[in-house]
């Protein structure tokens, strides 16, 4: 058994009422601690995120995150891709990959609203200015959004500092845009940023892999992702590449939709460019 378990099990006479719902429901369902999200875990349990935080540190793991991570390798599963294997060449390694992006890829357009994604293309490209937060796989993605944005003439900034990401937020207007970008949606720097964003007044878009996660209840507009290495792994892999997609998408929405100032702004990006190459 889990070595988690066995300590719950230790200690599941001194629990709390609602805390036993939480061991309760996590020995009927270990499998699906990994993915699951602190606010999904609350419904499924009928408890409440204070109680699930409380029940975390009670095991002694400095929160849910911590407690999440002892099911990693619970029946065997590992931190990495359950389908790659030791003896697998890197190519193979290569070819599995593929295909789990290319599940995450279909699962992901199955998922995404529609009418969120064309919400969110209007936000941006009519922003007075743009910050994207993103921490650990995120700040990339983070970074890639800023760098495209730029280039089509959007004033936007990505932080990955989260010092840097609560000062940002906090100097944000009416006529801005904070984009949260965290697959878990518990990171709760870029949370915390969104939520002080929010509270400016500005408009707050996320994209996460969990629909019920803290950062939606921050978010105007919610681009929910699907990735099922989650459920071997509490680092997101191909949930990047997901990521990625969407922010292309709306930076191809943005140049082909709007006006003329912004085919201007790219144009003048790839002039400037230019000198950059011999």
């Amino acid at each position: 058994m889990n070595k988690t378990l066995l300590q719950i099990k230790a200690v599941y006479d001194e629990l709390g009422k609602s805390e036993k719902k939480i061991a309760d429901w996590v020995f009927k369902n270990p499998d699906e601690v990994l993915p699951i999200s602190i606010s999904e875990l609350a419904d499924k349990s009928n408890s409440s995120e204070a109680t699930i935080v409380r029940f975390s540190r009670r095991l002694g793991f400095s929160g849910f995150q911590d407690f999440k991570i002892s099911f990693a390798n619970y029946s065997g599963e590992k931190l990495t891709n359950a389908n790659i294997d030791k003896n697998d060449s890197c190519m193979e390694i290569f070819g599995k990959l593929l295909e789990d992006i290319y599940t995450s890829l279909e699962k992901t357009k199955n998922t995404l609203d529609e009418k969120e994604l064309e919400k969110a293309s209007e936000l941006i490209s009519n922003a007075g200015k743009v910050v994207v937060f993103g921490l650990g796989n995120s700040a990339s993605v983070a970074l890639d959004a800023s760098h495209k944005f730029l280039r089509a003439g959007i004033n936007c900034y990505s932080y990955s500092d989260n010092h840097m990401q609560a000062i940002a937020a906090s100097h944000l207007e009416r006529s801005d845009v904070a984009v949260g970008i965290s697959h878990s949606g518990s990171s709760k720097d870029v949370v915390e940023a969104l939520q002080i964003a929010k509270e400016m007044g500005a408009s707050t878009i996320s994209i996460t892999g969990s629909a019920k996660s803290p950062i939606t209840k921050y978010s105007d507009v919610v681009l929910t992702t699907v990735a099922d290495e989650t459920r071997y792994s509490i680092l997101g892999l191909n949930s990047r590449i997901v990521q990625l997609v969407i922010i292309d998408s709306l930076y191809f929405h943005i140049i082909c939709k709007h006006d003329k100032k912004t085919l201007d702004a790219i144009k003048a990006t790839e002039n400037s460019l230019k000198r950059k190459k011999y």
